[in-house]
């Protein structure tokens, strides 16, 4: 293997001595900050170094993004794995032209923890495209990315997940999503439109026409016109045959009808001036009881991970958005290491409690147990609550430390993405210290 492959695959790792572990250090590094390569570099050597490996024809995001696979499916065996996939604006004007980005995650299905990176997909979209979409066949338009992610995440499955389900907001809504699904895989996606049933009615009528099932209650987070609060649901379920749209035409393999499962989730006494919260969940997953039920919404919620990856891609973490690179090359190729280095950061956040016993070497580097032992002890105060709980050598361990360096006191609340990329930041010029100390 070359040096190109060999630092496409260090990229994901942070080994010392490769340009691709040099720029994901310096990535870390230089969060929260804004990236520039001129910034990242630290001075002219290591801008060169960065720049000679961003476009070198070795490294591209296709093989960065399968280097990431590929370790993410040494993390899946035995495991229910959630493939949260989702599409985020990176360069985009008010028409919706220009670049965005699509990755699929995964997540493990009961305990929340990030798995790893199952793929990403770069978007270019120019003006007058959507003036001809009824032209174009499904495998020539962009939401055939929904198909595809879900086909990449079948590979999870192959490397021994015990279940694998594709989960997507409304934008994955598609026919030809369930009709072509790889049958390894399970489908669940919130409803993005009232689709004609073959009993002849509409799909959200069902909201009336079944009785409760149920009730669960679901934290609901802050959004725009919205506070956190706790909302109590009324749940109802059942199978409907949903009809092929009369766009599609039968010559496209398309089934006249496809039976699946709907769940549906309705809040019960909003706050005033407030709207219900309502959920219309289509899934490929056989639903029996209230607990199946309860379970298919919780697994839809998780796919809030993904935003949180967005977030900390974005403004208040690596700020993507002030990115100056040329697109077809050193743009994407960027994007992709910062996409895997935020997902470390929520890796860290999904192992900050300890549930899932993840060890040190699953995410990070563990040469770097000796500092984060030196950094924990001056960290640690008296009482219980300013103690690291957490066995030397796990993750959880290291990301104690981390969400101490990166401003949270151990008493209120629970560290999300930015306060550990603030903490990992501190730790990546500590470690840089510790490195040179007998220098």
């Amino acid at each position: 293997m070359g040096e190109g492959c060999d630092a496409v695959g260090r990229v994901w790792r942070c080994p010392t001595g490769k340009r691709g572990g040099f720029f994901y250090d310096r990535l870390v590094a230089h969060s929260g900050k804004g990236v520039s390569v001129r910034g990242l570099g630290g001075g002219r050597s290591g801008e060169m170094r960065i720049t000679r490996f961003l476009h070198n024809p070795k490294v591209t995001p296709a093989r960065m993004t399968k280097a990431a696979l590929a370790r993410t499916c040494t993390q899946v065996a035995g495991r229910h794995v959630l493939a949260i996939q989702d599409t985020s604006a990176l360069r985009v004007d008010e028409m919706g032209v220009g670049l965005s980005f699509h990755p699929v995650i995964a997540v493990d299905a009961h305990h929340g923890t990030v798995l790893g990176l199952v793929d990403n997909v770069f978007l270019s979209r120019e003006g007058g495209e959507r003036a001809r979409r009824k032209e174009r066949n499904f495998t020539e338009k962009d939401s055939r990315r929904w198909l595809d992610g879900a086909e990449r995440a079948s590979a999870l499955a192959d490397a021994g997940a015990a279940c694998v389900t594709v989960v997507e907001d409304r934008e994955g809504d598609i026919y030809e999503c369930f009709a072509f699904k790889p049958a390894n895989v399970e489908k669940l996606v919130r409803a993005g439109q009232d689709r004609a049933l073959a009993d002849g009615t509409p799909l959200f009528s069902k909201a009336d026409a079944w009785d409760e099932a149920g009730r669960m209650e679901v934290e609901l987070p802050a959004a725009p016109g919205r506070k956190a609060r706790t909302a109590e649901l009324s749940i109802k379920f059942g199978t409907v045959e949903i009809n092929r749209p009369a766009s599609r035409k039968a010559s496209d393999n398309l089934p006249k009808a496809i039976a699946i499962t709907l769940v549906i989730g309705q809040e019960i006494n909003p706050p005033a001036g407030q709207e219900p919260a309502t959920w219309f969940l289509l899934t490929t997953h056989r639903v029996t009881d209230i607990a199946e039920a309860r379970c298919i919404i919780g697994f839809y919620r998780l796919r809030w991970t993904i935003e949180q990856l967005f977030r900390t891609m974005k403004t208040k973490g690596f700020d993507i958005e002030a990115l100056r690179q040329e697109q077809d090359g050193p743009l994407e190729n960027l994007v992709t290491a910062i996409l895997i280095a935020a997902i470390r950061v929520m890796q860290l956040v999904s192992e900050r409690e300890g549930n899932t016993k993840r060890l040190l070497g699953d995410v990070l580097d563990p040469d770097d147990q000796p500092a984060l032992e030196r950094v924990c002890q001056s960290l640690e105060g008296k009482t219980a609550k300013q103690k690291n709980p957490h066995a030397l050598g796990s993750l959880a361990y290291a990301a104690w430390v981390f969400a101490r360096l990166g401003g949270w006191t151990g008493y209120y609340g629970k560290p999300g993405p930015i306060v550990m990329l603030r903490g990992l930041t501190q730790f990546n010029a500590i470690k840089h210290g510790w490195t040179i100390r007998d220098v």
